[in-house]
C-alpha cells in the first residue's frame, strides 16, 4: 500500500520507518530542507519513559495563579489569547482532576513504556547512534511537599510496571555525584532507572538515513497546503509540487496538525506549547550531570549529551509566536548553574525555542479517524521523543490493519467526539 506521511520531525520519522517495515511504499512530506529541523530539534534531551504525565494535574490551576507573578515560573501566558488557546485551556482544566489525571497518565505510561521496548529493539538491531545513555532520569525535590505530592503518581508507576527508586539527599548525590555541592538545596529525589537521553535530532538524522535503506522516499523542501476529500476519502494532498496521491495518508505535523484537519470537520485539540532550551559546552565533567536531572520546582531539565548540556523548560503560551526571550533564557539559565555551578560555559550557550504540540489531557493522538483512509500521530507534547517508537509502530499495525501489540483504547482522535 503506498502511504504519504505528512511531516518529517521524530513523529513523522517513526511512522515512517515502522510503515516501510510494515511492507508499505512510504513517502514523508516535509517543509524544511531535513528532518528534525522544527520541534525535535533541540528538545530536551531526554527519553522519560516515567516521568510521563498529564500537565493536566489537580492542583495546577492552583499553582498556575502563583506562576504568574513568580519571576521564574515553569508556565508563562503572554496576553492577547486567542480564542484557539481559550478552548484548549478549558479543556485542559476540565481534566484537572484525580480521575481524569489517572486515566490520562495510564494512557501515556502505555505507549511510553511500548515506546521504550520499540527504541531498545531498534538500537539492538541496527547501528544508530545519537550520543544515547541509558542511565535513569533524577527528579529532585526541593522541598518535603513535593515529596508527599509524588505519591499518587509512584501508584500509577506501580500499577504500570515501570521501575523507580525514592532517594534520599545522599543516594541522589550518589547518582548523580555533581550534585554534592549544592546538597543544602535538595530534600530528596525520584530515580527512574529506565529512562534514556540522547540528542534528538542526531537520532533523526540516522532513521533518515535507515529508512532511506528501506525504501522511504523524502520530500523535502515541500509545503503542505490541504488534503482532498472525494467520496468520503481523502483523494490527495495539495503541495508546493502539486497533488500526491497514496492509499492512505498520516498527519504527524506536531503544532499544525489541527490546521490542517479542521477543513475535514476533524477537531484535534492540539495547541503549540512554547519550549526553551539551552545547549552548552561542559568545561567541567566532574561538575556536570551524569544523566537527566529534572528539577521539580522549575519544571526544568538538565541533559548529558558527550561534550554537551542541554538545558530545556518552560511552558509560554503565546501561540505560533517563535520570538526568543531573554526572560525564558534567565530562567533555565538560572536552574544550570543553581544546581551545577561550573559544569558548562553558559557564555557559549545556544539559545533555542520550539513549540510542542499539546493536548489538553496530555495523551497523544494516534490512530483512526472518521474518514477510513487518514490517521494521526500527533499531540505528543514534551514527550515526543520519548513516545515517538512506540507511537509509530502502534499507528504501522492500525494502518496495516492488525492487532497492534497495546491496547490503542482512548488513543485516536474519537476520544474527543
Amino acid at each position: 500500500m503506498q502511504v504519504i506521511v505528512l511531516g518529517g520531525g521524530v513523529i513523522g520519522l517513526t511512522s515512517a520507518w515502522y510503515l516501510a517495515q510494515a511492507g508499505h511504499e512510504v513517502t514523508v512530506i516535509e517543509r524544511q530542507l531535513s528532518s528534525g529541523e522544527e520541534t525535535s530539534f533541540a528538545n530536551a534531551g531526554q527519553i522519560s519513559y516515567g516521568y510521563s504525565s498529564p500537565w493536566a494535574a489537580p492542583g495546577i490551576p492552583t499553582k498556575a495563579l502563583k506562576w504568574l507573578i513568580q519571576k521564574h515560573a515553569p508556565l508563562k501566558i503572554k496576553p492577547g489569547m486567542s480564542p484557539a488557546l481559550y478552548l484548549w485551556a478549558s479543556k485542559m482544566l476540565a481534566n484537572c482532576n484525580q480521575a481524569s489525571y489517572q486515566i490520562n497518565k495510564s494512557r501515556m505510561l502505555r505507549v511510553a513504556n511500548y515506546s521504550r521496548d520499540c527504541l531498545i529493539e531498534l538500537r539492538q538491531s541496527h547501528a544508530i547512534d545519537y550520543e544515547g545513555r541509558q542511565q535513569g532520569t533524577l527528579q529532585v525535590f526541593r522541598s518535603h511537599a513535593q515529596i508527599d505530592a509524588v505519591a499518587k503518581d509512584i501508584k500509577l508507576l506501580q500499577e504500570s510496571g515501570t521501575r523507580y527508586q525514592k532517594l534520599d539527599v545522599q543516594a541522589c548525590i550518589e547518582a548523580e555525584p555533581a550534585l554534592a555541592q549544592v546538597k543544602e538545596k535538595l530534600v530528596g529525589g525520584l530515580r527512574l532507572p529506565d529512562d534514556e537521553t540522547g540528542d534528538c535530532y542526531l537520532f533523526c538524522q540516522q532513521l533518515v538515513a535507515l529508512a532511506k535503506q528501506a525504501g522511504v522516499s523524502f520530500k523535502f523542501g515541500v509545503e503542505i497546503s490541504g488534503l482532498n476529500r472525494t467520496d468520503g476519502k481523502i483523494s490527495s494532498v495539495s503541495t508546493s509540487i502539486g497533488e500526491l496521491k497514496a492509499d492512505a495518508y498520516v498527519v504527524a505535523l506536531g503544532s499544525y496538525s489541527a490546521a490542517l484537519l479542521a477543513p475535514l470537520g476533524l477537531s484535534a485539540p492540539v495547541y503549540p506549547v512554547k519550549g526553551y532550551s539551552l545547549t552548552l559546552p561542559i568545561t567541567d565533567e566532574a561538575l556536570a550531570p551524569v544523566s537527566t536531572v529534572m528539577d521539580e520546582t522549575y519544571k526544568v531539565a538538565i541533559t548529558r549529551f558527550k561534550q554537551r548540556i542541554r538545558v530545556a523548560g518552560t511552558a509560554e503560551l503565546s501561540g505560533y509566536n517563535l520570538d526568543l526571550s531573554d526572560q525564558r533564557k534567565a530562567t533555565i539559565a538560572m536552574v544550570v548553574n543553581d544546581l551545577f555551578p561550573g559544569g558548562g560555559d553558559i557564555d557559549k550557550a545556544e539559545f533555542w525555542t520550539g513549540l510542542r504540540p499539546m493536548t489538553p489531557d496530555g495523551t497523544p493522538i494516534i490512530g483512526k479517524t472518521p474518514i477510513t483512509n487518514l490517521f494521526t500521530n500527533t499531540g505528543h507534547g514534551t514527550l515526543g521523543w520519548t513516545m515517538a517508537c512506540g507511537s509509530g509502530k502502534l499507528l504501522a499495525d492500525q494502518v496495516s490493519g492488525i492487532a497492534p501489540d497495546i491496547d490503542p483504547q482512548g488513543l485516536d482522535i474519537f476520544r474527543y467526539s
